[in-house]
């Protein structure tokens, strides 16, 4: 028996999820996304795994930069995940650089890393593998910090947004 999409999507969105805006770069090219599918997947070494859509612009960058940051958010600021749906605008002001207004600076790896984040983490790829609709990124930590370890970092509970489940028509 067929389980009903919308039942799948009732169900799926339940799965505690957290909110993360996941930063790329290849070459001049900078953006940033919101993601909910992301997970430590290994202890030795520590991996982190983020599932991408295959046709977003981060998918390309991840691809061919080799590497991704992590930036964790507020629970009581999930404003910026809205803005990340779509692809950044990135600006540069003299020393300021801004992916949609918020304030980002190159880190280690090269991909942009966001000033006001609560903690994050700057992953080299190390695997990759296509799953149908998205490909999950493995990637090592090289680098990473806390701004504040107050804060609950946000989930996707802290939103009305939804994403996962069966593809919606």
């Amino acid at each position: 028996m067929a389980l009903d999409n919308e039942l799948v999507n009732r169900i799926t969105w339940k799965i505690p999820n957290a909110l993360a805006l996941v930063g790329s770069r290849a070459g001049d090219e900078w953006n940033a996304m919101t993601t909910s599918w992301i997970t430590q997947v290994s202890m030795q070494p520590v991996l982190i795994a983020v599932a991408v859509d295959n046709d977003a612009v981060t998918h390309r960058l991840i691809g061919d930069g080799g590497a991704f940051s992590l930036n964790l958010w507020s629970s009581e600021d999930t404003k910026p995940f809205v803005k990340f749906s779509k692809p950044a605008t990135l600006a540069v002001d003299g020393d300021t650089t801004t992916l949609n207004d918020r304030v980002v600076r190159e880190g280690t790896t090269g991909v942009p890393v966001f000033t006001e984040a609560l903690a994050w983490l700057e992953c080299e790829v190390r695997h990759s593998h296509d799953y149908g609709t998205h490909t999950l990124f493995v990637g090592e930590p090289v680098d990473g910090g806390v701004n504040d370890d107050e804060p609950r970092a946000a989930a996707m509970s802290d939103t009305r947004m939804k994403y996962g489940g069966a593809k919606r028509r």
